[in-house]
């Protein structure tokens, strides 16, 4: 095995691993979901923004970019920030399992995106994946329905957390054409940040008044997944083909159950169990056989990869 592709595979293993680490470190940090996504970008933003003052290159760039460029980057921080707002809002509304399979059905919505704005062609086998996915939701959806907690509100924010991402993403893969991966991700860090922070109030919360380990969780959320994990599951998603970086991307939520279980205790129902499958056989479908696949891939990746 040749140096390059060995090092793929242990750059996409620690960022299949980092970012599975991210529900549970949410559920533990046990605060306000709003409080959680803006302590996450914040300490995100805090961490990435001495390359500013360092690198002169850096300052030139951001100093460079256009009134356009501005607000795409305010767009991608809004998109980011509504993400998380909405898919940390699902931690604890639903299980982790349900959450995290159904916020991984991004790669759908940029599909349906592409075709109807961009006019690409939309494949038999798009319809196909489209068709299993959607069982697989009811089925989940369904289970939860029936249920006496309220899960399925979970479940449908997890869902509106998958569309904003893929929003997130494809702003990205524009604004990555002509701006390095610093220039992009502090700014729209610091922007969700900002979105997240000034609405706090509305909800009652505040930054201040938490707990040791809720700071501690949240700052791991910002290390461990965020600039460790997106970062480096992006880069070697780049640079495998179709089928493989499928397989990865579905792998994600296997880990998050799993590491759920270990941390939480959390054990999903069979129903539970056979929904997340088909939901993961009709993203695969999409995502392997349909002609847009390239496309989808590369907006997928491109955000925050270097």
């Amino acid at each position: 095995m040749d140096k390059e592709r060995l090092k793929t595979k242990f750059v996409l293993a620690l960022g299949i691993v980092s970012i599975s680490f991210a529900a549970s470190f949410i559920k533990l940090a046990d605060a306000a979901p709003p409080v959680i996504a803006a302590l996450r970008l914040i300490f995100s933003s805090i961490l990435l923004f001495p390359a500013v003052f360092i690198s002169g290159s850096l300052r030139e760039e951001m100093k460079s970019l256009s009134r356009r460029e501005w607000l795409l980057l305010l767009l991608s921080g809004f998109f980011l920030s509504l993400h998380f707002y909405l898919w940390v809002t699902s931690l604890y509304l639903t299980g982790v399992t349900n959450s995290v399979v159904l916020v991984t059905t991004s790669p759908i919505f940029i599909a349906l995106f592409s075709a109807f704005v961009f006019k690409e062609v939309i494949s038999r086998s798009f319809w196909v994946g489209l068709a299993v996915a959607l069982t697989g939701c009811l089925i989940l959806g369904g289970n939860d329905l029936i249920g006496t907690m309220g899960r399925w509100k979970g479940d449908l924010l997890a869902i509106a957390g998958a569309i904003s991402i893929a929003g997130y993403f494809l702003v990205g893969s524009v604004l990555r054409k002509k701006t390095s991966l610093l220039a992009y991700i502090i700014p729209v860090y610091t922007i969700a940040a900002l979105f997240l922070t000034i609405t706090l109030p509305l909800s009652g919360n505040s930054l201040a008044g938490h707990s040791f380990e809720t700071y501690t969780y949240c700052f791991l959320t910002a290390v461990v997944c965020q600039i460790v994990g997106h970062s480096s599951f992006n880069w070697a998603l780049k640079r495998l083909k179709a089928p493989i970086a499928t397989i990865i991307i579905i792998v994600e939520p296997v880990g998050a159950a799993f590491l759920a279980f270990l941390f939480l205790g959390e054990i999903p129902s069979l129903l539970t169990v056979l929904g997340s499958l088909i939901i993961m056989a009709g993203i695969s479908v999409v995502l392997i056989y349909n002609p847009m696949k390239s496309r989808i891939l590369s907006i997928f990746s491109k955000s925050e990869s270097l």
